[in-house]
């Protein structure tokens, strides 16, 4: 006697990929209704911003509040710092993250457990508690309404999750691949150069793209530690410009917001295709 098992009915429970499907598209047009909101107020004559009945459409779109962001006072000078402190502290962080991953993760030095467990903490340390020492220090040293100590302080704040990431990918890399090139007759700088870097490229990527959008979007110490010398002030400092004893100017707000987020935007559609994870899968056989 053979038996059948019944197919789900029709008016039954939902399959769960369709489940899954439906939340991620809530989860989705949840995340970017911010920014949507936040360019299409760009794109409202002022009018419309103040009125009383909101409009999800730019009935009347314009480009006045984006000319009025664009030449406004200094627009490009802060362009110039946000990219100037941005970089610097991507890139040191880059170096100095990657030689402490290779050092924890490819090393056995006495101290190891100790250095990784003072990452962590850094790491998981509040940034706010960090703005009146480094306040303090920067006033000391000279170093207010400096950029370079900006940097420094960026470059700070994103190291701590460097290491950790980079040395998760650099984990991922089968040491024998460093071995083969050893017999191969490489020595161990040419292995990591022509071996595991290349294979290291995702976690180099991740990385930045997280450091790139920490450190630009950072608005606590930036106006911390510019005070006096309104040249150094950096973007999101700028934004607030915006806003004066009459009001806020929303549509130059939105506007500038909106060109604030394009750099970060650029950076993520080209790193997103190379940001991938898998790539020494099946590079060593058991």
């Amino acid at each position: 006697m053979s038996t059948t098992i019944p197919r789900r009915a029709a008016t039954g429970r939902p399959p769960r990929r369709l489940l899954l499907n439906l939340v991620a598209l809530v989860t989705v047009a949840v995340s970017a209704f911010p920014v949507y909101w936040m360019v299409i107020t760009a794109l409202k004559p002022t009018a419309d911003i103040q009125s009383d009945t909101p409009s999800f459409l730019p009935l009347h779109p314009t480009a006045a509040h984006f000319r009025t962001a664009v030449h406004a006072e200094g627009f490009g000078t802060f362009w110039r710092n946000s990219l100037t402190v941005t970089l610097g502290a991507v890139l040191m962080s880059l170096v100095v993250a990657l030689l402490a991953a290779f050092a924890v993760g490819r090393m056995r030095w006495r101290g190891r457990r100790a250095f990784l467990l003072l990452v962590f903490t850094a790491q998981m340390a509040p940034w706010e508690a960090l703005l009146i020492p480094m306040y303090v220090i920067a006033r000391d040293t000279d170093m207010l309404d400096q950029l370079p100590m900006l940097t420094l302080v960026y470059f700070m704040t994103t190291l701590p999750f460097t290491i950790v990431t980079l040395r998760g990918f650099l984990a991922a890399i089968p040491v024998e691949l460093e071995e083969a090139a050893r017999v191969d007759g490489c020595t161990w700088p040419q292995a990591f150069r022509r071996v595991t870097f290349p294979l290291l490229a995702p976690g180099l990527l991740s990385t930045s793209l997280f450091g790139f959008i920490t450190a630009w979007n950072e608005f606590a110490f930036a106006n911390t530690l510019i005070v006096k010398n309104q040249d150094a002030r950096t973007l999101p400092v700028w934004l607030s410009s915006f806003s004066n004893v009459f009001g806020t100017d929303w549509g130059a707000t939105m506007a500038a917001s909106s060109l604030f987020m394009l750099p970060v935007l650029l950076v993520f559609l080209v790193l997103q295709n190379r940001v991938t994870t898998g790539m020494t899968a099946g590079a060593v056989k058991g």
